[in-house]
C-alpha cells in the first residue's frame, strides 16, 4: 500500500487516478456532466490553526487528499463546449497533448524489406561475383540478384529480390580476383528487416488517451501521420493581484518584486496548459470582476487575495458573481488559503495565496489534477521514499517540503517557509508530510517537480 493510500482511506481512488476514456468519451460528446457527478462544496471542519484555536463555524478547510480529488471530480464533470473538441495537430504542435483517438499503422512498417547493416546483399552460397554499382537508402528497387552474386548495400536501402541475406561488411572479405568470401557462418534471412516486421499497415499502435511523448512523434510519422488527434490544452489565464508588486529592479520603499508573475506561466504549460494571458491588476476589485466575467479561459488562475484581508478581493467577487465555490481553504502548510470555484458552467478558479511558496502548494493541490484531468493526461504513478532527515509536521495539516533526491532516500531542504523560494529552486520533488511529521527513514510520499522528472513535464514551452 502506498503512503498515499494509507493516509486517504475511502478517498484513496479518488485522490489520484482517473479514467482517461471517461474523459475523451466527454471530450467527443461535447455536452453534459460525467454521468451526472456534482461536486459539493466540502463540509466545514475544525479550526485550522490547531487545538489552541476554537473552531470557525464559517471556515471550510478541506482535507489536503480530498482537496485534490474535489479537483479531479469538478474537471470531470465539466461539460465540454465545442472550443474542448478533440482538434487535428500537426507533429511538430503535438508535443505533450493527449491522444483523442487511437495511432494505427498507416503502413506496413518497414514497408519493404530493408538492409539491417551496411554491407552486401548476397544470393545462393558463396563466393559471390560482386556487382559495380551498390544499393544505397532511398532509390528505386533494384535489380534481382542471380546464385553467387552480390551487390554492395547501405543500411536501410532496399533488398534486391531473391537476396539470401546480408553480409556485414565487417565478416566478409574480396579476394584478388574480386570475389567476395564470408568469414564467418551466416544464417539465411541474416541482417534483412522484412516488410512489416514492425506492424501491418492498420494495426493499433497506441490507444487514445496516451501522452505524446518525443518518441510517439517519431512513431506517428515512421506510421505514416502528419497531423494527430489530440485533446487540446486547457486555456489559462493568469491574475496576479497586489499593489505591492514591482516587475523589475529591487525591492524598495514597501514594494517587492513579483515572483509568481515569471514563475506561474511556464509551471502551468508544463502541467498541459496553454496560458493565454498573464494580466496584473492590482488590489482593484472592480477590474477583478471584469477581468473574471470576460474571461473565455477554461481555467482562471489568480495569486494573492484569498484571504479575509481589506484587499482580498477573491472571495467578494466570487459571491457577486454567485460562483461555486468548491474548495475553501485546504488543511495543508504553506498554502491553506488556496480555493477552488466553479465561476461558469465550463470554467473553473483556482485561487493561489500571495506567499511563493504556498502559491506552489495551491498549484500542485488544486491546479494541477485540474488541469491534468481537462488534458486527459493520464495520473503519475504515486510513490514513497523514506526521510534521510526529520521532518517536522503540523499538528492537524499536511505539510509539503522541498526534497532533493539522493539514492533511494529524501533529503529535506531547509528555507520551506511560505514566502520562500530558495528551497524549493533547489529541488527534485515536495514531500507530502502528514500531521505530526515524520521520522527518519519514514516513507513519505513525493511530489515530482515538471524540471525534476524524466517524462514530458520538462517541457516547458
Amino acid at each position: 500500500m502506498t503512503a498515499r493510500s494509507a493516509r486517504t482511506g475511502e478517498n484513496a481512488e479518488d485522490a489520484e487516478d482517473f479514467d482517461v476514456e471517461e474523459v475523451l468519451a466527454l471530450v467527443k460528446e461535447g455536452n453534459g456532466h460525467a454521468g451526472g457527478d456534482h461536486v459539493p462544496a466540502p463540509a466545514p471542519q475544525a479550526g485550522r490553526h490547531g487545538a489552541s484555536s476554537p473552531p470557525d463555524p464559517g471556515h471550510r478547510a478541506t482535507p489536503w487528499p480530498e482537496a485534490r480529488a474535489i479537483a479531479t471530480r469538478a474537471a470531470r464533470s465539466t461539460p465540454h463546449g465545442s472550443h474542448r473538441a478533440p482538434v487535428s495537430v500537426v507533429l511538430d504542435d503535438a508535443l505533450g497533448l493527449t491522444l483523442a483517438a487511437p495511432l494505427t499503422a498507416l503502413t506496413d512498417l518497414p514497408s519493404f524489406d530493408t538492409s539491417a547493416m551496411d554491407g552486401w546483399a548476397v544470393a545462393g552460397p558463396g563466393p559471390w561475383a560482386v556487382r559495380e554499382e551498390g544499393v544505397l537508402a532511398g532509390r528505386a528497387e533494384p535489380e534481382p540478384l542471380t546464385d553467387g552474386e552480390a551487390v554492395r548495400i547501405a543500411t536501410g536501402a532496399r533488398i534486391p529480390l531473391d537476396t539470401t541475406a546480408v553480409l556485414r561488411s565487417e565478416h566478409g572479405r574480396t579476394d584478388d580476383k574480386g570475389h567476395l568470401h564470408a568469414t564467418r557462418e551466416m544464417a539465411h534471412g541474416q541482417d534483412i528487416r522484412p516488410r512489416g516486421q514492425e506492424c501491418r499497415s492498420g494495426d493499433h499502435l497506441l490507444p487514445a488517451g496516451t501522452l505524446v511523448t518525443p518518441a510517439v512523434l517519431g512513431l506517428a510519422a515512421a506510421a505514416g501521420y502528419d497531423t494527430l488527434t489530440a485533446v487540446p490544452r486547457p486555456r489559462v489565464e493568469v491574475l496576479v493581484l497586489g499593489d505591492e508588486l514591482l516587475t523589475e529592479g529591487k525591492p524598495h520603499d514597501g514594494l517587492i518584486r513579483d515572483a509568481l508573475g515569471p514563475m506561474l506561466p511556464p509551471w502551468l504549460r508544463a502541467l498541459g496548459a496553454e496560458v493565454t494571458a498573464v494580466r496584473r491588476l492590482g488590489d482593484d476589485a472592480k477590474a477583478l470582476h471584469k477581468a473574471i466575467t470576460t474571461s473565455g479561459a477554461d481555467v482562471i488562475v489568480t495569486t494573492g487575495g484569498t484571504a479575509s484581508g481589506p484587499v482580498d478581493h477573491v472571495h467578494p467577487t466570487l459571491r457577486r458573481i454567485g460562483a461555486e465555490l468548491l474548495v475553501d481553504g485546504v488543511k495543508v502548510r504553506p498554502g491553506h488559503p488556496m480555493l477552488l470555484a466553479r465561476t461558469k458552467e465550463n470554467q473553473h478558479l483556482v485561487g493561489l495565496p500571495g506567499n511563493p511558496l504556498a502559491a506552489v502548494s495551491g498549484l500542485l493541490t488544486l491546479a494541477e489534477p485540474l488541469l491534468r484531468t481537462l488534458a486527459a493526461r493520464p495520473a503519475p504513478e504515486p510513490y514513497t521514499l523514506p526521510l534521510r532527515d526529520e521532518a517536522h509536521g503540523h499538528p492537524h495539516d499536511t505539510r509539503l517540503i522541498p526534497v532533493v533526491l539522493r539514492g533511494d532516500s529524501a533529503v529535506p531542504l531547509h528555507y520551506n517557509g511560505p514566502a520562500m523560494l530558495r528551497g524549493i529552486a533547489g529541488s527534485d520533488a515536495l514531500a507530502v508530510v502528514p500531521p505530526g511529521g515524520a521520522r527518519p527513514g519514514e516513507e513519505t510520499e513525493l511530489l515530482d517537480l515538471p524540471w525534476a522528472t524524466a517524462g514530458i513535464g520538462v517541457c516547458f514551452t
